[in-house]
């Protein structure tokens, strides 16, 4: 298979869908002799925040000389961003070639009748991924849940920890439509005897998460609990943090901006303290330098200067929520917003938290199937009709958008990773943005 047969071969995976379970994964991890269990892991699960505090414990490990795996969801503009080692993505010939690997023993397997289906897109995925971290002989991989947790294809491994992040209301659909039903699904990534690290905060979900902790013996911290202080502060743009754990002061000023990442940072402070503690010691100074040099594409990073222009892919009541309180707190002014949302989506809860804050709001079209018409969400956004802009195309939306703005203001693309991703496609993007800003003094 060359790069474009590969790539196909994953495009036709998609109409498999979303299909939550492990025996298909299981099956096939057990042709290839579990590559899963050639290093230790650590899992993290939650609706938003998950992903910058896997790249944030990635850094850290990597900081301290371990050879780091990294496996996240979704990607931005390559497919290759998913899979990492070393802070590296997987080349594309790599990724190629061990997609047809296991494009091969999918066929065998099904022709033999040990398969019942074909595995989804996500499933394939992932057994890349771990095939790739055995080839590599990683020292530990930090994995990013897809979806829920219990029936998630990341579910198959055995952590040395498991780190569950906010929890609020996403892919109801699949994982039910009150918090409680969420943090069930999440919590399913407990393991006996393995220590949970909670950075949950609604009531609801810590109550369930901290009971599964129990049932199963294992050691359970929550990490905004009352022994534990975290305390944020923001000078010159940036967010300084105090947080005392387990006895012991941590100071550090993340690298990913908001204050959402000092309570991600704080997550990832606790996770590293325990792989300290049960695994290889881990330097106080290194976690604190590993938070502050973390980078994650999609997550307020700069994708120009005059105007400001600021890429987040807040998608969800949460994420929203977490990028109003940014725009408050650190923007110098309103912003001028590219907005493009998926039609399975709360949009008109998201439309509430964001749309107020916003100087004019463009909306444009994504050229996916779930994706909402921007008629659609004008349609839930009635409210704020007057400062919105129904702009199609994304390219024009953004000449729209940055001429809206002008020099000295701000531009916000938000909604969606899909959206994110389509503009730095469109804009020649490598996808290694440093997902860092210095906004004019507010």
């Amino acid at each position: 298979m060359n790069s474009s047969a590969c790539r196909a071969y994953l495009r036709h995976l998609e109409r498999f869908g979303i299909k939550l379970g492990l025996e298909n994964i299981s099956a096939v991890l057990d042709s290839f002799g579990h590559p899963e269990r050639f290093f230790p892991s650590v899992h993290v699960a939650g609706t938003n925040g998950k992903g910058s505090v896997c790249a944030m414990l990635a850094e850290i490990l990597s900081r301290h000389g371990f050879k780091a795996g990294l496996y996240t969801s979704p990607h931005l503009v390559r497919v290759e961003e998913r899979i990492r080692v070393g802070g590296e993505k997987i080349s594309p010939s790599d990724f190629c070639r061990l997609t047809q690997t296991v494009k091969s023993r999918i066929d065998r397997l099904l022709r033999q009748g040990k398969l019942a289906v074909h595995p989804t897109f996500f499933e394939v995925l992932t057994l890349i991924a771990f095939l790739y971290f055995r080839e590599k002989r990683i020292d530990i991989a930090v994995l990013e849940v897809g979806m829920g947790g219990r029936f998630d294809a990341t579910n198959v491994v055995l952590p040395l920890v498991s780190v569950i992040t906010s929890i609020s209301k996403d892919h109801q659909e699949h994982l039910g439509t009150t918090i409680g039903k969420i943090a069930f699904e999440k919590a399913g990534i407990i393991k006996p005897g393995t220590p949970v690290i909670c950075g949950a905060e609604a009531p609801a979900a810590l109550e369930i998460i901290r009971r599964r902790a129990r049932e199963v013996e294992a050691p359970f911290t929550d990490v905004f609990g009352r022994d534990n202080r975290l305390t944020c502060e923001k000078k010159a743009g940036r967010l300084a943090c105090r947080y005392e754990f387990d006895g012991e002061e941590f100071r550090f000023t993340p690298g990913l901006r908001g204050e959402h990442q000092g309570k991600n940072a704080a997550i990832a402070v606790a996770a590293g303290k325990f792989l300290g503690r049960i695994w290889r010691p881990l330097g106080k100074k290194m976690i604190a330098d590993g938070i502050a040099q973390t980078r994650w594409e999609g997550r307020l990073e700069t994708a120009g200067r005059r105007p400001l222009v600021l890429l987040d892919g807040a998608h969800n009541e949460g994420g929203a929520a977490a990028l109003a309180k940014y725009i408050v707190d650190f923007l110098p002014s309103k912003p001028v917003f590219v907005f493009a949302m998926m039609k399975d989506k709360a949009i008109r809860r998201v439309v509430s938290s964001l749309f107020p804050l916003a100087k004019r709001i463009i909306l444009a079209s994504l050229p996916y199937a779930r994706a909402a018409a921007p008629e659609e969400i004008l349609r839930l956004a009635r409210p704020f009709a007057k400062k919105i802009i129904v702009e199609p195309s994304l390219p024009a939306a953004l000449a729209l958008a940055k001429s809206e703005a002008g020099p000295r203001g701000v531009v916000l693309v938000t909604g969606s990773l899909f959206l994110v991703g389509a503009v730095k496609k469109g804009s020649g993007e490598n996808s290694r943005g440093d997902g860092r800003h210095t906004p004019s003094p507010s």
